[in-house]
């Protein structure tokens, strides 16, 4: 049995996270802008600092002096990355997974309009969902990630962090006015793609700033699906994202401890 401290942090961030985010899905809930955002977003969207100034509260609670600012200096670590090659992975792997769902939809005879990538928005695009990444990414992967992984191992975490992860998210989807069908795919491909992300994470050193960007590159996929995400489906990008969760899981996680904490 797992020592009760040994959980603690990761139950007292999850909740904290959750009590943070209770003001935005209210403010959701009375006030639907998805009609005038091109890419639908809900203002519970808003929520994505949540991680990272949960993270910050519990640091300067239980951390030592000096914690909070490596804590927030991983998110340029990028010279940690031993081998750079992870980081074509980085930026393509998700582009190419989206492309190849894409091409099946047109092999299924689904109708779908050209890709329209003007290199502008495209750009400011991948400006605002880097910044809402790095929310998110501070406390999901900088401050939770190791002490999910230290004791129940890598795989163990990335299924954990990825089930409260996609269930974060449920309010908002339902604030996007998604039916039961789509958020159910979007979750399950959620935490396929924490696997990725974890997967990651530990091949590059513990690389803060390389899960930033990969959290990036989805939100950019997803929303260059034409036209805007609207003909984007999770079902047929999930089917790829377990199939891609499945491999790494039986080879790209290890039986042995993941690699110490680094903090």
């Amino acid at each position: 049995m797992y020592n009760t401290l040994i959980i603690k942090l990761p139950l007292k961030f999850f909740l904290l996270v959750a009590i943070l985010s209770i003001p935005f899905w209210i403010l959701g809930a009375f006030f639907d802008l998805t009609k005038y955002i091109p890419i639908q977003l809900p203002i519970s969207a808003l929520m994505f600092f949540c991680p990272m100034l949960a993270a910050i509260i519990l640091t300067n609670k239980n951390g030592k002096k000096g914690d909070l600012k490596i804590l927030l200096s991983r998110i340029w670590d990028f010279n940690k990355i031993k081998n750079k090659a992870w980081l074509l992975v980085t930026i393509l792997l998700i582009p190419v997974l989206m492309y190849l769902t894409y091409i099946g939809m047109i092999l299924l005879h689904f109708n779908l309009p050209k890709p329209e990538i003007k290199l502008s928005a495209t750009i400011i695009l991948a400006f605002l969902f880097f910044i809402g990444s790095i929310g998110e990414e501070v406390g999901w992967t900088g401050f939770i990630t190791d002490p999910l992984q230290k004791p129940f191992g890598a795989l163990n975490a990335a299924l954990v962090l990825g089930t409260v992860w996609a269930v974060w998210h449920i309010i908002p989807y339902i604030q996007t006015h998604r039916n039961a069908s789509w958020i159910l795919w979007q979750c399950i491909g959620t935490v396929a793609l924490r696997i990725v992300m974890v997967w990651l994470y530990n091949n590059t050193n513990k690389s803060l700033f390389v899960v930033i960007v990969f959290h990036t590159t989805i939100n950019i996929s997803v929303n260059l699906f034409p036209k805007n995400g609207s003909h984007y489906n999770p079902f047929y990008f999930g089917i790829i994202l377990i199939v891609a969760a499945i491999i790494i899981s039986f080879f790209g996680f290890t039986k042995s401890d993941p690699l110490e904490i680094q903090r």
